[in-house]
């Protein structure tokens, strides 16, 4: 009976392993963007305290990328992982150089058995696969990283992401927060857009009320940078240092002639008084000395304010009315692309010269241009004329927070499902083609005054940031759906130590909560992002107007605002208050909630206030804005209240 017994379960377990009953292979692992190659094999690697990152003491190259690494398993894990030059061990990470021309400059191998080895021909290669590594490890609470063999390599050379920081000032803290996101989902392209203006029609019509600003401190036009918000020249260098570190390329963007009405404020006679004073006067011997002068200050000298090999001359939407001036543009355009070469710049621009046809030469060998608009530059024309694009087609991947017009949010489904960088606008090319360097997505903030924060801004632009991370790398050869892509993308951080949305807690539900605040107390969240609800029970004293319950960084919440002593919020430079007021011997419970939309109050469990989004007409109603009135709640700083808070509880809402 046992030999039958026996027989029969050695019969089981042959039948189990012949119908694919044994331990199953790893499907490919969850990464932002999608890996390009992976064979999966059993089991899992699961570091422990004696791991190691080892690289080959002769590749010192590889130093940096390895100290990162442990810096950010510091940083997400709680535990800094030793780095090694020299022979390495099993249970260890190890970073190595080896050429493979089918990897390029940016691709990288990772094989996972008893150890990690991640190799590439080039140092960028392994940082990107670090990245990989540290996005895989996040995903489980062991850390631990499926068996398997993968590569990688991106299909775009160029992929990024433009700011406009002219129309709202975008703080040096965030910008050094998008290098680190870009990074950590290897977008290695920034480009920062430095000056505009807002549109005349909202602000009486009046050349000298509508708001312009230039966001950077300068030494030759002293008082030129906008007083409500610039970066200093070391600011801007050590943002490039930062980049440069993370294999990040920052692009500064100087937009002229067009768009360039902080240049008129500062200096009048620059402005067109026929084409408007938002271009600069092309027939004007002083436009050129200004601009020479402007350009030389930041690309001059033994350390320049910007270090990178490209800069970007703007060049979009001036006017061609007359042959004349569409000539002199040309010629300006042209200048200016041979000036930035001067200094050893390669130069970008704005693609104007079908909207800006004729006969002056404009030099385009060695010239990157971004397609936009097919209107504006047709596509294939200028390739042919000898340009290398980057596509930024208008109709797809321009946000305009609450403009109406263009995307609010972008759709990401649609250009997951269907857009490639080769996609510029309705003019298709080969996904190999070598015109096409690459892709980016933008950000314009054309509404000035909208009450949109900065929040705002990064809340349109995370998910936008994702969803092209994998079509400017992976491209067409996504096998993720969609759906399980957008399921799936939030358990990703934003990057190491990066927590710009407010994310609170792994589910929704409570995530906070604490009996009694104390005045002027510190609490461990420093914010909570949409969507959420924060309640707390008061017993109101008599408080000043100006009283703060809470401060974060970016915002404060009053119990007492400064200008009326309402309950409101702060943030970005906008005060928004609710038509309420606490008395002296309250005794109420609290509770205010945000989302994407607008905030909400709540008082004794009955909804009190709502403030969404509106609308501010200007010219007898003929135009308006939308102005949005959210809030990220602060949560970090409690204020210096009389009154008794207690049962602060926060909760994350689907």
């Amino acid at each position: 009976m046992k030999r039958y017994n026996l027989f029969l379960f050695s019969f089981v377990l042959f039948l189990g392993l012949s119908m694919g009953l044994k331990a199953s292979v790893n499907p490919k692992p969850f990464v932002i963007p999608e890996l390009k190659v992976w064979k999966g094999a059993e089991g899992t690697f699961v570091p422990t305290e004696r791991t190691r990152i080892v690289y080959p003491a002769h590749q010192q190259s590889l130093k940096q990328v390895a100290d990162r690494l442990a810096e950010d398993c510091l940083t997400m894990f709680g535990h800094r992982l030793e780095v090694v030059a020299g022979k390495d061990r099993a249970g260890d990470v190890v970073l190595a150089l080896r050429a493979d021309k089918k990897l390029g400059q940016e691709g990288y191998a990772i094989r996972i058995a008893d150890r990690i080895r991640l190799t590439a021909p080039e140092p960028i290669g392994v940082y990107w696969g670090t990245r990989t590594l540290l996005q895989i490890a996040e995903q489980n609470e062991a850390h631990s990283l499926p068996k398997g063999v993968l590569r990688d390599y991106p299909d775009y050379a160029m992929r990024g992401f433009m700011i406009d920081c002219g129309r709202k000032f975008i703080p040096i803290d965030l910008l050094r927060d998008y290098v680190k996101i870009m990074s950590y989902y290897k977008m290695n392209t920034f480009q920062i857009h430095l000056n505009d203006n807002g549109f005349k029609k909202y602000f009486e019509n009046d050349w000298a009320k509508t708001y312009a600003a230039f966001r950077l401190e300068s030494e030759t036009f002293p008082g030129l940078a906008a007083q409500d918000g610039y970066y200093t020249k070391r600011e801007f260098i050590d943002l490039q240092v930062l980049a440069e570190n993370q294999f990040v390329e920052i692009i500064p963007e100087i937009d002229a002639p067009a768009h360039t009405l902080a240049f008129a404020h500062y200096k009048p006679e620059l402005g067109s008084q026929e084409y408007g004073m938002d271009h600069l006067d092309l027939f004007n011997p002083e436009t050129y000395r200004f601009m020479d002068a402007l350009w030389k200050e930041y690309l001059g000298g033994d350390e320049p304010v910007f270090r990178g090999k490209r800069v970007h001359i703007g060049t979009d939407e001036y006017s061609n009315k007359k042959k004349e001036v569409v000539e002199k543009f040309r010629e300006f355009t042209d200048r200016y692309i041979r000036y930035v070469e001067s200094f050893g710049k390669q130069a970008c621009l704005w693609g104007a010269l079908t909207h800006a046809a004729g006969e002056t030469p404009v030099k385009a060998e060695n010239v990157i241009m971004g397609a936009w608009y097919n209107g504006y530059a047709e596509p294939k024309e200028m390739v042919k004329q000898g340009y290398r694009l980057i596509s930024v087609p208008d109709g797809l991947v321009y946000i305009v927070p609450a403009a109406g017009y263009y995307y609010d949010y972008l759709n990401t489904a649609h250009l997951y499902k269907n857009w490639t960088p080769a996609h510029v606008g309705k003019v298709v090319f080969d996904e190999a083609d070598p015109a096409i360097l690459g892709g980016m997505f933008a950000v314009w903030n054309d509404h000035v005054g909208n009450g949109i924060t900065t929040k705002d801004i990064h809340h349109r632009v995370y998910p936008a940031l994702q969803t092209l991370a994998v079509k400017m790398w992976t491209g067409v050869q996504t096998a993720l759906p969609f759906e399980q892509f957008d399921g799936q993308r939030m358990a990703l951080s934003e990057a190491p130590g990066v927590n710009q949305l407010g994310r609170l807690g792994g589910a929704p539900g409570l995530v906070y909560r604490q009996e009694v605040v104390v005045p002027q107390s510190t609490l461990p969240c420093r914010e909570i992002g949409y969507n959420y609800r924060v309640t707390f029970d008061v017993e109101v004293t008599d408080e000043v107007m100006g009283t703060e319950l809470f401060r974060s960084p970016d915002a404060v919440f009053y119990l007492s605002d400064p200008i009326r002593g309402l309950l409101g919020f702060a943030r970005d430079g906008y005060l928004n208050t609710f038509n309420y007021r606490l008395h002296k011997g309250d005794k109420l419970t609290i509770g205010v909630s945000g989302d994407r939309q607008g905030t909400k109050l709540w008082v004794n469990g009955r909804l009190v206030e709502e403030l969404n989004p509106r609308k501010l007409y200007f010219n007898e109603g003929k135009d308006s804005v939308t102005e949005m009135r959210t809030l990220v709640f602060p949560l970090e700083k409690a204020g210096a209240f009389r009154s008794r808070i207690t049962q602060l509880k926060v909760y994350r809402e689907e």
